[in-house]
């Protein structure tokens, strides 16, 4: 459905960021999707300067000129000195996060000239909700990961009452519709056991009691992909849209600087493997090394997104693989692209979602060393539900375990299978992104809900469904 004007609908929307790891990126992506929607609309995005400044250059800016960035306190007081704990700067934030965002809306409406009319947050950002309540407007929340994690921590207090603090990671969840097959101790971090009071668990906790109240909740995702999930989600909340997957939605040209596609077309089909483990997650030594000599010892072709310092691999392994054409180390990747191309077959991920989604529109099937947060359930879904991925034996990379695994997907019946089974989501996956399909229809959807509100929407569904003839 088009989104109609009428001069009582919003023009401005304030965006709030959560500024780390990966949720700056995702959120941007979504917001630049709905600004092609409505280009007349003007979206301020509200994160940390050293954010906006990765995200906003001069080249990637162009045809999105109704985004403009606005800068709020990182918490941190004058002179700190950081202890080293990794959660410490998202405490130090979130402790001032709501004066700081509520002080960034206000700059940003006087500059722009116009008061905000609707709240898009992270969903992470579950303040935002009370922020949009005050403001009088609708409050739109993005959950940046998957059904299942959501619904993990929307059912957090029915989770603790079932599993109790201290009790057993081997129960079963099955009182959670579509987890009969999943254990306690596939959970998120925080949800049931350990470290339930860290600044993470407790934002996480404090979101999944308050996304019920919010307008309506979006997710990069498509609904086909885990349907008996999504339907109780959409009795949780007054809206459940999916707008995914990002990486099916293009909104401006990438570059392959460093020329992998090119690289990979001098290979067979499906014989490639690629790995990466995102913007956080680092290997420890040890497992780097066993991955890096079971790709060389098996002959592995590959192509390795790597963020650290070549000098941790093996010595003389960057080089070896490059002079011998056997592998291709790159500080950075077009990862769908890569993922899209024929002659990759098997992805060695840490299995955060934006990969595994990207992974599965490439039809990749894919082998999982998870780390933190959401990564374990990924995993656990891809080996028992979706049947397209498996774990790495003892979760812990070796070298006879990454050479067994990636024999499975590059050598192996069992590896071709999967990869079909990854093919038949990566079709529904397209078939939601066409014209008719669940995704657009509900971008549409949830287009209309910012712009225009409850009341004047009514308005427009009077206008959309009458019987002009």
């Amino acid at each position: 459905m088009p989104i109609m004007n009428h001069k009582a609908c919003t023009q401005h929307v304030a965006v709030i960021v959560f500024p780390f790891a990966s949720h700056p990126g995702t959120l941007l992506r979504f917001i630049r999707i709905i600004s092609a929607m409505a280009p007349k609309v003007k979206f301020s995005f509200l994160s940390l300067a050293k954010s906006n400044s990765s995200l906003f250059t001069e080249s990637n800016s162009k045809g999105f000129e109704n985004i403009k960035p606005f800068n709020v306190w990182d918490g941190v007081p004058g002179g700190y000195a950081f202890s080293g704990n990794p959660l410490e700067p998202i405490d130090l934030f979130l402790n001032v996060a709501p004066g700081s965002f509520k002080k960034g809306i206000e700059e940003a409406e006087a500059e722009i000239g116009q008061k905000v009319g609707c709240l898009i947050s992270d969903a992470f950002l579950w303040f935002a909700g009370e922020m949009a309540e005050e403001m009088q407007v609708p409050w739109v929340p993005l959950w940046t990961s998957g059904q299942r994690s959501l619904l993990a921590h929307v059912g957090t207090d029915v989770i603790r009452e079932k599993v109790g603090a201290s009790g057993d990671k081997d129960q079963t969840l099955d009182f959670l519709p579509g987890f009969s097959a999943f254990h306690a101790s596939d959970l998120p971090e925080g949800v049931a056991f350990e470290n339930s009071e860290s600044p993470i668990a407790v934002m996480v906790h404090k979101m999944g009691q308050k996304l019920p109240q919010a307008t309506a909740v979006a997710i990069n995702s498509f609904q086909d992909i885990d349907l008996e999930v999504v339907f109780e989600l959409k009795k949780r909340f007054h809206k459940f849209l999916h707008v995914g997957p990002f990486s099916l939605i293009p909104t401006a040209p990438i570059h392959d600087e460093h020329g992998c596609l090119e690289w990979l077309d001098k290979h067979k089909r499906a014989s490639v493997a690629y790995v990466s483990f995102g913007i956080i997650a680092k290997l420890p030594p040890h497992e780097l090394a066993a991955l890096a000599e079971a790709l060389e010892e098996g002959r592995f072709p590959f192509i390795w997104s790597f963020r650290g310092n070549e000098k941790d691999f093996p010595e003389g392994f960057v080089e070896r693989t490059d002079r011998n054409g056997l592998g291709k180390v790159v500080p950075w990747v077009s990862q769908a692209k890569v993922l899209n191309h024929s002659s990759v077959g098997v992805f060695v991920t840490h299995c955060g979602w934006n990969s595994v989604l990207e992974s599965i529109t490439g039809g990749v099937p894919m082998i999982c060393r998870p780390f933190l947060a959401d990564q374990p359930l990924n995993m656990r879904t891809l080996e028992v539900l979706w049947r397209i991925g498996v774990g790495i034996e003892g979760g812990v990379l070796t070298k006879s375990g990454a050479m067994k695994a990636l024999e499975l997907f590059l050598s192996s019946k069992q590896g071709n299978e999967m990869r079909e089974r990854t093919s038949i989501l990566k079709v529904f996956a397209e078939e939601a992104v066409k014209s008719y399909g669940r995704t657009t229809e509900d971008l549409n959807v949830l287009v209309n809900e910012i712009i225009c509100g409850p009341s004047k929407r009514k308005w427009l569904d009077w206008v959309t469904n009458w019987n002009w003839w």
